[in-house]
C-alpha cells in the first residue's frame, strides 16, 4: 500500500472553480526569460525579500488573505451556460463513483497485506527464536543464505568452540540493524545504546480498524520495568483524496523507568550563593534530552493557541513521528537482517543515486552556458584584437 497522506496536507485540488494559495503553474512551453530579464528579475526578488523580511505581519497579512481563498469559486463554471455546467455536474458525478472506487481497491490492499502478513509471522517468529538462540537455523536455510554472500579472500580464524558455544543468538541484533537505518540511527543516543542492547524483538500488528500497532520488546534491564514497549498509528475512518487512508495520530505506551534510569531527562546541577551567609549550595534540576525513548510520547497536534511558527514545528515533528512508523514497518521490520548485515543501506543508497541521476541542477546548466557564452565573448574580443594588427601589417607592406 502506498505512503498514506499526512491530514495537514490535504488541500482541493485546483480546478476552474478554485483560486489557490499560490500562483497558477506555468506552462511548460512558456518562454524562458531572456538574458537581458533575468538581472531585473533578480532585483525584483531582492527588493520583495528585504521588505517581506522587514514586514513580518505584511506576511502574515497576505498569507492569511491568500488563505482564506482557497475552494472559493472564480466564478467560472458558474458563467458558463446551463447545459455545460449540467454535464459538469454529471462528470462530478462520474469521479464520485470512480472515489468509490479508488476506496474499495485500498480496502483490498489493505486485506491483501494482512493476508500475507500472517503468512509472514511464522518466519518472523523463526527469526526471532534463532536471534535469541532458542532455536538454530536448518542446514537448508544457512546454504540459502550462503549463496548470497560473496567469498572472502582470507577466512578468519574460528574461534575456539568453547568460546563459540557461550555466545547466545546473535547478540545486539536488534541495535545494529536501527543503527545501520539512517532515520533510526539519528534518534538513537550513545546512552540509548545500552538500554536498546536489550531489545529482543520488534514485531508490528494490524488493528481492526486502518492502523498499526509497533510492538517493542525487552528483556530484563537496569532502565526500565516493561517487558514490551507499543506504539499505535491511528488513521481516520474518512478516505482521503485517491482513497488513501488518512493519518490521524499515534499514541505511546507509559515507559515505566527505575530510579535515576530515565533516559529521556538529564540532570543539571547549578550552585547557587547565598548572598547574606555567603553559603553555597547545589540545585539539581531535570530537563528533557534527546532520546530514541522519546518516540514513545509523541506529538500532539496543533491548536488553535499555538501560533504559526509553533505550529509549523509541530506539523514537522508530526510528519517525522509518521515516517519513523512507517520506516519500521515497512523497512526494518520485514528486512531486519539486512539491515543487520548493512546490505540494505547500500540498496537504498542505490535507489537514492538513481533518482538522484534523472535530475540536474539548473544553476549548473546556466553556469555551463555563461562560460559558453563567456568563450565566445573572449574569442569575439581575441578577432577584434587581431584585426588592428593585420590592418597595420598591411599598411607596412605597402
Amino acid at each position: 500500500m502506498s505512503e498514506i497522506p499526512k491530514k495537514q496536507n490535504l488541500q482541493t485540488a485546483p480546478t476552474p472553480q478554485n483560486t489557490p494559495a499560490q500562483n497558477a503553474p506555468i506552462s511548460s512551453h512558456a518562454q524562458q526569460p531572456g538574458v537581458g530579464t533575468i538581472k531585473e528579475e533578480e532585483f525584483d526578488r531582492a527588493t520583495a525579500a528585504s521588505i517581506f523580511a522587514q514586514n513580518p505581519k505584511l506576511v502574515q497579512m497576505i498569507q492569511g488573505k491568500l488563505g482564506s481563498l482557497v475552494g472559493r469559486s472564480s466564478g467560472y463554471v458558474e458563467s458558463l451556460p446551463a447545459p455545460v455546467r449540467r454535464r459538469v455536474a454529471g462528470l462530478k458525478g462520474v469521479q464520485k463513483e470512480h472515489s468509490k472506487l479508488e476506496a474499495e481497491f485500498q480496502e483490498e490492499v489493505l486485506e491483501l497485506e494482512k493476508k500475507y502478513f500472517a503468512k509472514f509471522t511464522p518466519l518472523y517468529q523463526k527469526r526471532a527464536q534463532i536471534v535469541n538462540g532458542a532455536a538454530e537455523p536448518t542446514a537448508d536455510e544457512v546454504k540459502a543464505g550462503e549463496e548470497d554472500e560473496e567469498p572472502s579472500e582470507t577466512e578468519s580464524a574460528e574461534k575456539p568452540e568453547e568460546t563459540a558455544e557461550s555466545v547466545k543468538g546473535i547478540p545486539e541484533f536488534w541495535l545494529s540493524a536501527m543503527k545501520n537505518q539512517v532515520s533510526l540511527a539519528e534518534m538513537i543516543t550513545d546512552r540509548d545504546e545500552a538500554a536498546l542492547k536489550d531489545l529482543v524483538d520488534v514485531q508490528m500488528e494490524y488493528l481492526d480498524k486502518p492502523g498499526f500497532r509497533l510492538i517493542f520488546q525487552f528483556a530484563e534491564n537496569e532502565f526500565f520495568t516493561n517487558k514490551t514497549i507499543t506504539k499505535t498509528y491511528f488513521y481516520q475512518n474518512e478516505s482521503g483524496y485517491g482513497g488513501d487512508f488518512i493519518y490521524d495520530h499515534a499514541e505511546g505506551d507509559k515507559i515505566d523507568w527505575k530510579a535515576g534510569k530515565d533516559l529521556t531527562v538529564r540532570v543539571e546541577s547549578k550552585k547557587q550563593r547565598n548572598k547574606n551567609t555567603k553559603q553555597t549550595r547545589v540545585v539539581k534540576k531535570t530537563v528533557p534530552t534527546e532520546s530514541f525513548f522519546n518516540f514513545f510520547n509523541p506529538p500532539k497536534a496543533p491548536t488553535d493557541e499555538d501560533d504559526d511558527d509553533a505550529a509549523s514545528d509541530i506539523e514537522e515533528r508530526l510528519e517525522l513521528d509518521y515516517q519513523l512508523g512507517e520506516d519500521i514497518k515497512e523497512k526494518l521490520i520485514p528486512r531486519a537482517i539486512d539491515w543487520f548485515t548493512g546490505e540494505a543501506l547500500q540498496f537504498e543508497e542505490m535507489e537514492e543515486d538513481m533518482e538522484e541521476g534523472d535530475f540536474e541542477d539548473e544553476d549548473d546548466e546556466e553556469d555551463d552556458e555563461d562560460e559558453d557564452h563567456d568563450d565566445e565573448d573572449e574569442s569575439d574580443d581575441d578577432d577584434d584584437a587581431a584585426k588592428p594588427k593585420q590592418e597595420a601589417a598591411e599598411c607596412k607592406q605597402s
